[in-house]
């Protein structure tokens, strides 16, 4: 009774936030229409061609079973670090190359698939769902911050903070029987690798030209969903802002956080960044210059780490069909953003001087958002892409041959 009570009173405020905005793009067409100008262009320069050549490269690999591969290969590895099964290094490496949400859509399929169990999904979901280099170096250090050099803060502090999520979500249900079986087999990792690899191609069944362009399809209306996401918020925060209710927001959190320091600037950063990370971004990248370099970083990093309601609905709506609980996701996600801000100072005066400039002398060869176009934008994913596929590549390669040296294993026992 008293969960079906609480829950008429949520569908109710939803349905009536709904009505308000609704209401309120009829009164403010003209905002309207330039916030859903700007969500679409970001769209379409820089999350469809840095996200497509990711997504498809994902779908065949799962489909040719390199996963289940890399599944078993590592299982020694992620286990007892991140306490999730071998398949979340996948999930890990393709998740912190591509940025948020591909860490949330392979968490799903491999949910779906039954690789992992639900509180591992729930672990690996949480760490594994980052932002992408192109965005951190191009949109915020180059675009917003004119500084290519200081991305790499950014991104230091952004990828140390996710893995230590990673490593305090280990212990989330840590007593929990719900773990995916492993296989007892004395038979050599190598040779169980690929035995897993031949299984799971045989299982799909799908030959390669289907494979791809189901790979294809499944893409593009992944990103349609985010694409719409990105614009929908994008409407909303401009006509929350024109109507004046991030105002009195910002007034009334000013007047809480004044005596730790906070500045109107600040607050409003933030609010901006609690809908969508890249006007948060924007507004942190724009601040006063009275306002020190590290703590316009410290607001970038949280806000990037935190990601914004717009990247936690398009979570919610990937998992929706799975039983992944997106509660521990949004936890996770305070917890990310605040080591974020607090890893962002001891990198900052590691690689900044006292005057808040470089350590080291930078030049940027990438161009800023505004120049970038669409075949810039792809570009620097396939590059990217591949060099993360030839680092992945090589850590096997070096964990195989580890492997054969210190087990001494004989390459005549492989029957793939």
């Amino acid at each position: 009774m008293h969960n079906t009570i609480i829950n008429k009173i949520f569908h109710f405020i939803i349905a009536s936030i709904a009505v308000f905005i609704t209401i309120s793009m009829v009164l403010y067409p003209e905002t309207a229409f330039d916030g859903a100008y700007d969500g679409l262009t970001i769209w379409w320069n820089v999350v469809f061609p840095a996200l497509l050549p990711f997504f498809i490269s994902a779908e065949i690999l799962m489909g040719l079973g390199v996963v289940r591969f890399m599944g078993t290969l590592l299982q020694p590895i992620m286990r007892p670090v991140f306490n999730v099964p071998g398949v979340g290094s996948f999930v890990m490496a393709v998740g912190l190359a591509s940025g948020f949400p591909l860490g949330s859509i392979l968490t799903a399929k491999i949910r779906r698939e039954k690789l992992c169990t639900k509180t591992e999904a729930e672990r690996l979901i949480c760490f594994t769902n980052t932002a992408d280099p192109l965005f951190m170096f191009g949109a915020v250090a180059v675009g917003m911050l004119k500084s290519p050099y200081l991305g790499t803060i950014i991104a230091i502090a952004h990828y140390l903070s996710s893995f230590s999520v990673g490593l305090l979500m280990r212990f989330y249900k840590k007593n929990s029987s719900d773990v995916t079986p492993e296989e007892k087999k004395h038979e050599n990792i190598i040779v169980r690798a690929f035995r897993s690899m031949t299984e799971a191609k045989k299982s799909d069944g799908r030959p390669f030209g289907q494979l791809m362009g189901d790979a294809i399809k499944n893409s593009i209306n992944t990103l349609l969903l985010i694409g719409g996401f990105i614009i929908l918020f994008s409407v909303i925060i401009n006509i929350l802002d024109i109507i004046g209710i991030t105002g009195v927001i910002n007034s009334i959190l000013y007047s809480i956080f004044y005596p730790f320091g906070a500045t109107p600037e600040i607050i409003d950063s933030f609010i901006n960044g609690f809908f969508e990370v890249s006007l948060g971004c924007e507004k942190a990248g724009t601040l006063p210059d009275h306002i020190p370099l590290t703590s316009k970083l410290m607001a970038i990093s949280a806000i990037i780490a935190w990601s914004g309601i717009s990247v936690h609905a398009q979570v919610a709506s990937i998992t929706s069909d799975t039983d992944i609980n997106i509660i521990p996701f949004i936890c996770a996600r305070i917890i990310h953003g605040f080591l974020a801000a607090i890893y962002t100072i001891p990198v900052s005066r590691a690689l900044l001087d006292k005057s808040g400039q470089p350590v080291i002398a930078s030049e940027s060869i990438v161009t800023t958002p505004t120049e970038m176009t669409f075949l810039d934008t792809w570009t620097f994913s396939l590059s990217w892409f591949g060099l993360i596929s030839v680092i992945i590549g090589v850590s096997i390669a070096a964990l195989v041959i580890i492997y054969l040296l210190i087990n001494g294993a004989r390459l005549k026992s492989f029957k793939i």
